[in-house]
């Protein structure tokens, strides 16, 4: 017989209580976004909500480069360097943990701390420092020492990801591997690389977004030259309250969405997270 039991009332009390506040909780976080969303389609010259009404004008206005140069020059700035700074973050990454997971002792333990303390330590602390640091050194701020910068705070993303696959990893293959005479290098493309992939491409794809989405180090280390569009919006928003930057807003919430939809969807990113 199957066994039945009726809820309590502290039961339903507690699923009343907890599902209130997750509720509360989604509410909080995608109000916001939607509230963006519905003002960029605004008709008007301001920022309003609700908009009086509905039109496409500033999207027009935001992908026209005669109007909207200095935006795209911005957003191509920040493409370049979270291409960079992602694609050094999956190298130093992907090897750390890799090079982890072999040492697990206390030297492992504080080197793995080492790693993820950009994610502990403020990011304006950290954007300040290392604008002094080239201050002094009289070095001038550039896409490079930007990419520098964000591979920093990104590092962890990949290896926290990448650490987690690497347990996945049936030793006993690595052995046999070993055993039949197959080198380190071949043994780690045809049989560790294969499993950790889905980690590594999750992991590069969070750096990626952290940051194209990063303020406090290119508020720092960001010039006339080197305009980033986290940095370039908030000056909009600041001086004009241009209805482009919700526009902006409006294009990298939807693919940001979209992006996260598939690569859930090719490597269970809300799995590993």
């Amino acid at each position: 017989m199957r066994a039945s039991r009726s809820r309590s009332p502290m039961d339903v009390a507690y699923w009343v209580l907890v599902g209130g506040l997750g509720g509360v909780a989604i509410l909080i976080l995608v109000l916001p976004v939607v509230v963006v969303l519905v003002t960029s389609l605004t008709s008007e010259a301001s920022l309003r909500f609700p908009p009086p009404g509905l039109s496409l004008r500033w999207y027009e206005a935001l992908f026209n480069r005669a109007e909207s140069g200095h935006i795209h020059g911005a957003a191509w700035n920040s493409l370049t360097v979270a291409l960079w700074s992602a694609g050094a973050a999956m190298v130093v990454g992907t090897t750390a943990a890799l090079w982890l997971d072999r040492r697990r002792g206390a030297t492992g333990r504080v080197l793995d701390t080492v790693f993820m303390s950009p994610l502990v330590l403020p990011m304006l602390a950290f954007g300040l420092a290392t604008l002094i640091l080239l201050t002094t050194m009289r070095v001038r701020p550039t896409l490079f020492l930007l990419a520098a910068g964000h591979l920093v705070v990104i590092v962890p993303f990949v290896l926290r990801t990448v650490a987690a696959s690497v347990t996945q990893v049936d030793r006993a293959l690595i052995d046999s591997s070993a055993a039949l005479g197959a080198g380190p290098l071949y043994t780690f493309r045809r049989v560790t690389l294969p499993v950790i992939l889905p980690g590594i491409v999750s992991g590069v794809f969070l750096a990626f977004m952290a940051s194209l989405d990063n303020v406090p180090i290119s508020l720092f280390l960001s010039t006339a030259r080197t305009d980033m569009l986290p940095i370039r919006l908030w000056g909009m928003m600041e001086s004009t309250l241009d209805v482009r930057v919700a526009a902006a807003s409006g294009v990298l919430i939807v693919a940001t969405t979209l992006l996260i939809v598939l690569m859930n969807r090719w490597t269970g990113l809300a799995r590993r997270l």
